[in-house]
């Protein structure tokens, strides 16, 4: 069968590569992939945004299968729109996305049936949300409503952090329409675990347990990013939390997306705290998520073109999805001033000599190839991910793969998977 795989990051790369391994599969695309991506798949110069063009090479193409992967695809109603030409999709509606596309729906759906979350405030009026955060307690957290590629949080320590995160959204629009309301909640504290999860709709198959160092600098220092590295499985996520989880959270979830008539399809990513009070939802994604997805995908042992074909027909409760009993570290190298401004175009050197040990996959996230060789080409540029028999070997063997590795101004965290 042909697949065809939206987006160009390095959780497409890590998809990319998961699918080549499927006995099922003939030729994989990537729409528009990157360098690395190229070694595997045949890139095609469409963009991830583009729902026609991609509908449209899908159906001259003949592709059997197309995974949408990123979050604004999925937002535009790209599945819909595939479905609609009698084309198989793997990826949540437009109205189920919604979960991740609409902060504020997804605080009222929590509400609504009884997730826990943090307690939260819905603001359209700048100056309304000035004056609520005045008698706030702090630290407290504000949040665009929208999409913002994983940076429209801020954790604001005082009142004047919050004020001024504020008029970046709602006066000055840094976030563009994302921003123009904004969620206003209570801080809550504990360790951050990520658990993505297959689901048809009905049946949920819960992946092994990550958790990723989305702030710049080590020691969870300096702004967010889309995400520095990765681990799994997280040392707090016991199989009793696990079980909490599955019955208070997750399985709620599915159903209350049911009820609401929108049923997900999909992968759906829960970004939870463990909060001494139990754990509770900080957000959902409607995909999977980067850069978990670079430690949970080599940890698998099913075929996950099985997988993606049982989410479609709806009998996801007929398949066994099976796990690797090991551990597995990503660590991102991204260009230097990375979330802010930073400069491409250098060339990267060593990517062969890491990937000479077995147990090292390089994932690429903003490279370009150009006569047989890798120059960057965005913010995070690769993810070296090793695989090991637990985390503290998997840590020191995903370093030796860094050390391996050279562009202009790399910079990466030295304290992957050190929680």
């Amino acid at each position: 069968m042909k697949v065809l795989v939206v987006g160009g990051g390095g959780r497409e790369h890590a998809l990319v590569w998961k699918i080549s391994k499927s006995s099922r599969v003939s030729g994989i695309y990537c729409a528009p992939g990157n360098g690395g991506i190229s070694d595997l798949a045949e890139c095609v110069n469409i963009s991830a945004t583009d729902v026609e063009g991609v509908v449209r090479f899908a159906k001259q193409n003949r592709i059997d299968l197309t995974v949408v992967a990123p979050d604004d695809p999925l937002a535009m109603g790209m599945v819909d729109a595939l479905q609609a030409e009698g084309l198989r999709a793997f990826g949540p509606t437009k109205d189920a996305a919604m979960i991740e596309s609409s902060k504020v729906f997804a605080k009222d759906l929590m509400h609504k049936y009884g997730i826990p979350t943090a307690e939260y405030r819905v603001f359209e009026n700048y100056h309304k949300a000035v004056e609520y955060v005045e008698r706030m307690e702090y630290p407290v957290v504000i949040k665009a409503e929208g999409l913002a590629l994983g940076k429209g949080v801020v954790i604001a320590g005082d009142f004047n952090e919050a004020r001024d995160a504020l008029k970046a959204m709602m006066v000055d629009k840094v976030f563009g329409q994302a921003g123009l309301r904004v969620v206003i909640e209570e801080h809550l504290t504990g360790p951050e675990v990520s658990v993505l999860a297959f689901t048809d709709g009905k049946a949920v198959i819960p992946m092994v347990s990550a958790q990723d160092h989305k702030r710049a600098y080590d020691g969870d220092r300096g702004p967010n990013t889309g995400g520095m590295g990765a681990f799994s499985p997280s040392r707090v996520y016991t199989p009793d939390v696990a079980g909490e989880v599955e019955d208070c959270i997750i399985r709620p979830t599915i159903r209350a997306m049911a009820e609401e008539g929108r049923p997900f399809k999909g992968v759906l990513y829960f970004g939870l705290m463990l909060t001494p009070q139990g754990p509770r939802v900080l957000e959902y994604n409607a995909r999977f998520g980067d850069p978990e997805t670079q430690v949970v995908l080599p940890r698998l042992k099913t075929d996950i073109v099985d997988i993606f074909e049982a989410v479609i027909d709806g009998n996801l409760d007929e398949i066994k999805v099976e796990w690797e009993d090991n551990a597995a570290v990503c660590v991102v190298l991204a260009s230097g001033g990375y979330p802010r401004s930073y400069r491409t175009g250098y060339e990267i050197s060593g990517i062969e000599e890491a990937l000479r040990d077995p147990d090292i996959m390089v994932f690429h996230a903003g490279t370009k190839k150009a006569d047989g060789k890798y120059y960057t080409s965005g913010g995070r540029v690769l993810g070296v991910t090793a695989v090991a028999k637990d985390l503290d070997a998997a840590i020191k063997k995903a370093y030796q793969g860094v050390e391996r590795i050279r562009f202009e101004n790399m910079h990466y965290r030295r304290d992957i998977g050190k929680r």
